[in-house]
């Protein structure tokens, strides 16, 4: 009786709180559980209120050009945040297209984030300059630092990552992915591995394919037995069979393994003899791998090895292993969940042949060139597409690069595979029409926008006339990234995607016939775009002046391939980049960038 009293007495003293704390938490609750940074944006458009809330409960930010805004408005717009990611140069800077020292420097915002975020625990770079120094800053800025990926990064060494694993303690993740380290001396190199902490490590996923120094393997071995949450293990390609053996035996829990070389340090010749592991039995002990790649120098004899694996993989990545169709068809006929699958053309049509037969869940494909030249011979072809099209009909992203193409089996894709998302065709060689009729190919990529409804991504080449520029202005509603190469008429054809494609955020056009007039007919367009690169066309320095004049928020560089700075006097630009900024021109640029 008594604690019914009680109850009944604090149930009359409690007192909601007022609707606006009730409105606010509720906003604080879905806004953290928005997955999307465009939909918290948009949010945070709605009113004051909602654009607070936004900034005090964001804890992760992208930033997808690190010239578009200053490290001081990030640090007083989200005082909160654990996690970022952060994109410097442009994608061209992957083909040559960009000399190096062009920018894009960690340093600046690596001071911003230890002094305003010392519990900052994810950082995630991508096509950024890291120095040494600029590494010592951010490990000993952030000692609780859980996860540090940097991708198609550059300017540092192993002395950077040595102390980065001895400060970090708390490490999860390291992921050092298509990067460019700094050439060093056998007497330069730092046994980075062996800086990990001795005793039991937080670490779950460590991957470093891309650095070219061997590694101490033994010190690499003591670290994968004392790492039990160890999912993802990418390795380098000094790293034989025979030590892969070891490793997998010391970590059975792997989801994600990159194989390393996949050849033996014994340059054994023939088949396995007596005297090697029992490989495959490494294999079948890493019941859980779903992901495989690496297979940096391959010998075609160790490949049934992986067979106890392949009924799991979902992801396949071969675009290191020079393998012909039936080393292909070896491994791909036991891999019926798989649903990412990269490879070289080297494995021909009929290898793509059984990859439609049998992946009937595929997801993405990428098909690169071992001979990326224009005049190649090219190993794959219509016939590739057309058996993928027919066989994989859930298919949503596909990049493929041939030297031949036909209208129609580009149309056959896109009535198959109506849920593509990310459509890139790639004819190597130049204004390449279609083989068979000779026609521009204006009608398959008017197919793949007008049937494949979610397309967002897409990359033209071969043939094309303005009218194909019209079919994805026309029905390209939801296409944000747009390449294009040795295409087009005229200008025409960018005034129709500029106008035409509501919600372009990327655009790249190199050696293409558009001037002065198509660039004018994106100015009511521009300053909802990521960024607009242009190189190799007909662009005057006058009109780059004039847009800028227009748009007082948009910041126009321009610059050759090399390190010769843009004269008043010269007839065209080379190279125009731009993009809207909050924080204005940059004050890093190299003596050859010239911002108008």
């Amino acid at each position: 009786m008594e604690e019914e009293d009680t109850t009944s007495l604090s149930l009359t003293q409690y007192s909601p709180p007022p609707p606006s704390q009730t409105l606010s938490i509720v906003l604080e609750t879905i806004l953290y559980h928005l997955p999307s940074p465009r939909d918290l944006n948009t949010c945070s458009l709605v009113c004051r209120s909602w654009y607070l809330t936004d900034s005090y409960t964001r804890h992760h930010l992208t930033i997808p050009n690190v010239y578009s805004v200053s490290p001081a408005r990030v640090s007083l717009r989200f005082p909160n945040l654990r996690s970022v990611s952060l994109k410097g140069r442009p994608r061209f800077s992957d083909f040559g297209l960009m000399c190096p020292e062009w920018g894009a420097g960690v340093g600046v915002w690596v001071g911003m984030f230890t002094a305003r975020y010392p519990w900052l625990e994810r950082i995630w770079l991508k096509r950024m300059t890291a120095g040494d120094h600029d590494l010592e800053a951010l490990a000993k800025g952030f000692k609780g630092l859980r996860e540090l990926t940097l991708v198609c990064c550059d300017g540092f060494g192993t002395a950077g990552l040595a102390v980065v694993v001895a400060t970090c303690r708390q490490l999860r993740v390291l992921d050092l992915i298509e990067d460019e380290l700094n050439a060093e001396d056998d007497d330069e190199v730092v046994d980075w591995i062996s800086c990990f902490p001795e005793c039991g490590t937080c670490l779950e996923s460590l991957s470093f394919e891309c650095v070219e120094q061997q590694v101490n393997f033994n010190a690499l071995e003591r670290l994968v037995s004392r790492s039990p949450n160890l999912k993802k293990l990418r390795l380098n390609q000094h790293v034989s069979i025979e030590e892969l053996y070891r490793l997998m035996f010391r970590a059975p829990q792997l989801t994600h393994l990159g194989t390393g070389s996949f050849s033996s340090a014994q340059n054994l010749v023939g088949f396995p003899g007596e005297g090697e592991p029992d490989y495959r039995a490494a294999f079948v002990a890493c019941r859980l791998l779903e992901c495989l790649s690496g297979f940096r120098d391959v010998l075609p004899r160790y490949l049934p090895v992986i067979y106890p694996v392949c009924g799991n993989l979902t992801s396949l990545n071969l675009s290191y292993a020079n393998l012909n169709a039936q080393e292909l068809k070896s491994i791909i006929c036991q891999c019926h969940k798989l649903q990412t699958l990269l490879v070289l053309d080297t494995v021909r049509d009929e290898g793509l042949e059984a990859v439609g037969a049998t992946c009937k869940d595929l997801v993405e494909l990428r098909v690169f060139p071992i001979d990326a030249r224009e005049d190649s011979e090219g190993f794959v072809s219509e016939l590739g597409l057309l058996a993928i099209a027919e066989g994989c009909r859930k298919l949503r992203s596909i990049l493929y690069f041939c030297q031949r193409m036909t209208n129609a089996v580009v149309i056959t894709m896109s009535k198959n595979c109506p849920e593509l998302v990310v459509f890139r065709l790639c004819i190597m060689g130049r204004l390449r029409p279609d083989h068979v009729t000779n026609e521009p190919m204006d009608e398959g990529f008017g197919a793949i926008v007008m049937n494949c409804k979610k397309l967002t991504r897409l990359a033209v080449s071969g043939l094309l006339t303005d009218k194909a520029f019209a079919y994805i202005g026309k029905y390209g509603k939801l296409v944000r990234t747009l390449s294009v190469a040795f295409a087009g008429d005229s200008d025409m054809a960018l005034k129709f995607v500029l106008e035409g494609c509501s919600n372009l955020q990327k655009l790249e056009i190199r050696d293409s016939p558009f001037g002065d007039f198509g660039l004018l007919a994106g100015l009511s367009h521009y300053y909802n775009m990521r960024f607009f690169w242009m190189s190799s066309c007909r662009i005057t320095l006058q009109t780059c002046t004039h847009i800028v004049r227009t748009l007082p928020k948009m910041v126009v560089e321009v610059f050759t391939n090399d390190t010769v700075g843009v004269e008043d006097d010269d007839e065209f630009v080379d190279t125009v980049y731009m993009y809207r900024s909050l924080a204005g021109p940059r004050n890093d640029a190299p003596s050859y960038v010239r911002i108008v």
